[in-house]
């Protein structure tokens, strides 16, 4: 019986935690592959003439994406000056500087930092595979991905890859859809028909479509917010079924840092690629305009403060770099996620080392 006479409180059961032995054993396994897949995904950049840099963590400008949290900190100099710094959501702007500065074939192993984001599918530290092709089309980004996950899967000796019930064949020609034939498809919406020929979107229409595939509109819904309702609703459990899928061709106000597609200026060059129902990875032709991207940047921290109260710093040498990078397309591919599904990992937390702890909020 408890002592009541004992101030500590009552210890309750809970599950094991990563480092207890038994624990760490019935992880092992996976994480060891983890180690395999990732020097495979090594040698195959260094068989393609890549050339694996490094970010630096810590940056001027986390990225001005409306929706992606980071963690702030502060560089304090000898006098004592404080500056502030954010952790990197993505080694993107430290690896176009690169590509500015005359590297042609580049990627990077980068553990980045996203704040607001745990579950099954994210965690606050990951790893994200990044890299990028001067001179390439974005085309090219989709032949390396699957070139990738094949590797991936004969590296972890599967034929195919399940997850939640849902199964993929690797080696399967992939599927590739654009956003219109998606949303059509799988909603009975006409995309395009909402977003005019120089990328404006018009709200009320498509929330008149959106209400009628029977699903919520609320009153102060955006235009973005209606797109991503029905992407993550009517789409994405679709994707990646029995085969990998490119989905391609986004609207160009959901492609911040893409140039748009020459042969419809109402899209911009942006694939994701879906394996078993999960997003793997998100590619662009790279946008080089630096006056574009500062207004696009403007935007999506103008619906930052809108929708979190605060803003990031745009970064003036990142705007610089851009007026002299070359031509390039770059993807980023989580790299956990992936080794999840080459493992048969349930969760994000079973093929990471030494997960985050819990917090309470």
């Amino acid at each position: 019986m408890p002592n009541p006479a004992d101030p500590r409180p009552a210890l309750t059961a809970s599950p094991p935690r990563w480092w207890t032995p038994d624990r760490h054993a019935d992880r092992r396994p996976a994480l060891i592959l983890r180690n395999r897949l990732l020097a495979a995904i090594r040698a195959w950049f260094a068989a393609g003439d890549f050339v694996e840099v490094e970010a630096a963590c810590l940056q001027v400008s986390p990225g001005n994406e409306a929706h992606l949290s980071a963690f702030a900190t502060e560089a304090v100099g000898a006098s004592g000056a404080r500056t502030p710094l954010y952790l990197h959501t993505s080694p993107e702007f430290a690896c176009k500087k690169l590509l500015a500065a005359g590297e042609t074939r580049l990627f990077s192993v980068a553990r980045v930092f996203r704040n607001r984001e745990r579950g099954p599918l994210h965690h606050p530290e990951f790893t994200m595979l990044e890299w990028y092709r001067a001179g390439a089309p974005y085309t090219a980004l989709m032949a390396d991905c699957i070139a990738l996950i094949r590797q991936s899967a004969a590296t972890a000796e599967l034929r195919r890859f399940v997850f939640r019930g849902r199964e993929a064949d690797p080696y399967a020609e992939p599927e590739r859809l654009t956003l219109a034939e998606a949303f059509d498809r799988f909603a009975g919406i006409d995309l395009l028909a909402t977003v005019t020929r120089t990328g404006e979107t018009d709200r009320d229409a498509l929330a008149r479509m959106v209400a009628g595939a029977d699903l919520r509109v609320a009153p102060d819904d955006t235009w973005a917010d209606l797109f991503s309702r029905v992407l993550v609703a009517r789409i994405e459990p679709h994707l990646g079924i029995g085969r990998p899928t490119i989905l391609c061709e986004y609207p160009v106000s959901e492609a911040a840092l893409a140039r748009p597609a020459p042969h419809d200026r109402r899209v911009a060059e942006r694939f994701e690629l879906y394996v078993c129902g999960v997003e793997l990875a998100n590619a662009f032709g790279e946008l080089t305009d630096p006056e574009e991207q500062r207004r696009r940047f403007e935007i999506e921290m103008a619906e930052k403060v809108r929708v979190y109260g605060e803003r990031y710093p745009i970064d003036e040498e990142f705007l610089a770099a851009l007026a002299t990078m070359p031509d390039a397309s770059g993807i980023a591919l989580g790299f956990d996620r992936l080794a999840m599904l080459a493992c048969g990992a349930g969760r994000i937390e079973d093929v990471i080392w030494t997960p985050v702890a819990e917090t309470l909020a």
